[in-house]
C-alpha cells in the first residue's frame, strides 16, 4: 500500500468517502419507502440485493467462486450464518429509522468497534493494551449512563453492534471479497424473501403493485442502495491503507447522528449527551492506540529485514487492528 501511486491514493480516498457517505446519508431513503412496514422493505432489499449484484457479476464475469463455494460445506454454513445475522442486522436497523430512532441507531456503529474488539477477546483470545482496555470500560460505562437516560437499555445500539460485529466475524472466517459475499448471502435470503412478498402480495397486505410505479420503483432500488456503496468501497479498499478506512468508518455514524438531530429532530436530553461523550471518549482512545500501533509497525517494518517481519507480529499488535479489520471486512453493507 506504501507504494500505492498518489493518483490511485485519491481515488481511493474519494471512493471511500462516497462509501462512507452513502451509508451515512441512507437514514433519508428509508422513510421514502412508506407505506411499506419495515418487513416487506427488508425482503425487497434481499431480493433486489440479489438481482443487481447477479447483474454485475454477469458484467464482470465472475463465477469461479460460486462452484468452489458449494463444494465446501463449512463455508457455506458460515455464509449462511452471515446471512442470519445481518438480516437481523438490516431489519432492526430499517425499523429503527422509520420509527424515529435514528440517534439510537447511529450509536449501534459508533459502539460497533468497541463491541468488536471485546469480542475479539472473548472468542479469539486476543490481548488488548492498557488503553485498549480503559476504551473498553468507557464504552461499558457509557451504555450505564445510556440505560439511565432512555429510562431502558439502548437495545436498538447493541443489537446493531452486536450483529454486526458478528457479521465481521463470521466473514473473516468466510474470506470472500465483497461482491462475491452479498451475492451468496443474499442467493440465501431469496427464497425466504420472495416468499414472504408472495404472501404479503395474496394476502392483500403489499405496497410495491398498489402504491404506483414510483413507490416500486423506489423499492427495487434498494437493490441499488445496498449495492452501489459496496462498489465504492471495494474500489477504495484496495487502494488506501486500512489505517485509513478505520478512520473513515466513523463518517456513517457522525452523519445519521446529524441526521437524527438537525432533521430528524429526535430529542437529546443532557443524559443521552453524557452517554454518547463517554462513547466518543472511548472511540478516540481506541484510535489513538491503533495509529501508535501502526506507527510502530511501519517503524519496524522499515528496520527488520523482510524474512524476519512476520516473526515480529503479536498478537497485541493484532488485536489493536481487530475493529479496523472487522470494519473492512464486513462494512459492505453497513446499514
Amino acid at each position: 500500500m506504501a507504494g500505492t501511486p498518489k493518483g490511485e491514493h485519491r481515488i481511493g480516498l474519494l471512493n471511500g468517502f462516497a462509501a462512507y457517505g452513502m451509508w451515512g446519508l441512507v437514514p433519508l431513503f428509508w422513510p421514502l419507502l412508506k407505506p411499506a412496514g419495515a418487513a416487506e422493505i427488508l425482503a425487497h432489499r434481499m431480493v433486489w440485493s440479489l438481482v443487481f449484484v447477479a447483474a454485475a457479476l454477469l458484467v464482470v464475469r465472475r463465477w469461479a467462486w460460486a462452484g468452489e463455494l458449494l463444494r465446501q460445506p463449512r463455508r457455506l454454513a458460515l455464509v449462511a450464518l452471515a446471512a442470519g445475522v445481518i438480516t437481523v442486522n438490516w431489519g432492526v436497523y430499517i425499523w429503527a429509522v422509520n420509527a424515529g430512532h435514528v440517534v439510537e441507531a447511529s450509536l449501534g456503529y459508533f459502539i460497533n468497534p468497541l463491541v468488536t474488539i471485546a469480542m475479539g477477546v472473548l472468542i479469539l483470545k486476543e490481548r488488548l493494551r492498557p488503553l485498549q482496555w480503559v476504551a473498553v470500560g468507557v464504552g461499558a460505562a457509557a451504555v450505564v449512563v445510556l440505560t439511565v437516560g432512555y429510562g431502558r437499555p439502548p437495545w436498538i445500539s447493541l443489537c446493531l453492534a452486536l450483529s454486526f460485529a458478528t457479521y465481521g466475524l463470521v466473514k473473516k472466517k468466510v474470506a470472500l471479497g465483497g461482491i462475491e459475499s452479498l451475492a451468496a448471502e443474499t442467493a440465501i435470503q431469496f427464497l425466504p424473501a420472495l416468499g414472504y412478498l408472495l404472501w404479503l402480495g395474496g394476502h392483500g397486505g403489499a405496497s410495491f403493485a398498489s402504491d404506483g410505479p414510483g413507490h416500486a420503483a423506489l423499492l427495487a432500488s434498494t437493490g441499488i442502495v445496498t449495492a452501489l456503496p459496496l462498489v465504492c468501497f471495494g474500489a477504495a479498499a484496495i487502494r488506501v491503507p486500512l489505517s485509513t478506512l478505520g478512520l473513515l468508518q466513523y463518517l456513517a455514524p457522525v452523519f445519521q447522528f446529524l441526521l437524527g438531530i438537525l432533521y430528524f429532530h429526535e430529542a437529546m436530553p443532557p443524559e443521552r449527551w453524557a452517554g454518547f461523550a463517554l462513547v466518543w471518549l472511548a472511540l478516540v482512545m481506541l484510535t489513538w492506540s491503533a495509529l501508535r500501533s501502526a506507527r510502530k509497525t511501519r517503524a519496524a517494518l522499515e528496520t527488520v529485514p523482510a524474512p524476519r517481519v512476520e516473526a515480529r507480529d503479536s498478537a497485541a499488535s493484532a488485536a489493536s487492528d481487530s475493529a479496523a479489520a472487522a470494519v473492512a471486512d464486513s462494512a459492505a453493507v453497513e446499514a
